[in-house]
């Protein structure tokens, strides 16, 4: 099993804004993320995904060293993100730095860091990060901080940049909840365009809908695992997905075991051309 949506913020990561923002509608803070602990919620994985967030606007910031320290020190097989946003002006230097220090993907949180994905603005930045053969993993859909600009975070805005660039392999994180038929379109339009599923579970019809869906419109091949850890860690995704299989809704077939269990197996790493 491959993890593709993992976190190694500290809380001091966050600035301001997880305590003033999202403590209210969690009830709790961000815990520190440690390798050890890192380790051992990753027990059923082969590898993960790592990263933190940037969003200047915001005032978060997870620095490339730090997510390549974190990788060196875990014993999981990691693949490390770096935490990127595009509004700053040294942006294409931040990226050589993370590709300098072995990160093979990039994290952008939109809805945060109020930058337009389709800016034509914003375009140098996704050729050199497909030149660079770089992933572009996105958050996309729900936040709970009051400034978020929820415009920024409405999957369908990927289709310029997929359209403009479509070479580019981009990841819709939670499917871009609780917009996933629209995410689902676009996985079906744009050969490059794939989507993890972490989060959805937690929301029991929303995740049923969203698999069932997904089997209509015939893209479960494109759908990834993630687990959203330290919000919750893979054992406890995995359980929430199987548990969809459970859901009945008379007079429709459900989702099948068959879609939860090729989530599970997919060999990301090769999907998305990972070595």
């Amino acid at each position: 099993m491959i993890d593709v949506h993992t976190h190694c913020m500290l809380a001091e990561h966050w600035g301001c804004e997880f305590e003033e923002h999202w403590r209210p509608v969690y009830g709790k803070g961000w815990p520190d993320v440690r390798p050890d602990d890192y380790d051992r919620a990753m027990r059923p994985v082969r590898t993960a995904f790592v990263f933190g967030i940037r969003a200047t606007a915001a005032g978060v910031a997870t620095p490339n060293e730090y997510v390549a320290r974190f990788c060196e020190d875990t014993r999981t097989d990691t693949v490390g993100f770096m935490a990127l946003d595009p509004a700053d002006p040294d942006l294409l230097e931040q990226m050589a730095d993370g590709i300098r220090r072995g990160l093979r993907g990039i994290k952008l949180y939109p809805v945060l860091s109020h930058s337009d994905p389709r800016d034509p603005a914003h375009d140098p930045f996704y050729e050199a990060a497909e030149q660079a053969g770089l992933i572009v993993l996105w958050h996309m859909g729900a936040t709970p901080s009051p400034v978020g600009d929820l415009e920024m975070s409405s999957p369908l805005i990927l289709d310029a940049v997929a359209r403009r660039h479509p070479g580019l392999t981009q990841i819709i994180a939670h499917l871009g909840h609780p917009w996933q038929r629209e995410t689902l379109i676009l996985l079906r339009k744009h050969r490059r365009v794939f989507a993890d599923v972490s989060a959805n579970w937690a929301r029991p019809l929303d995740g049923f809908l969203a698999l069932a869906r997904a089997q209509e419109w015939g893209v479960t091949g494109k759908l990834l695992f993630g687990s959203d850890y330290p919000l919750w860690t893979p054992d406890q995704a995995v359980e929430g997905l199987r548990a969809l299989v459970d859901i009945r809704i008379p007079g429709h077939p459900g989702v099948s075991k068959t879609t939860v269990e090729q989530l599970l197996d997919t060999d990301t790493r090769e999907l998305l051309g990972v070595t």
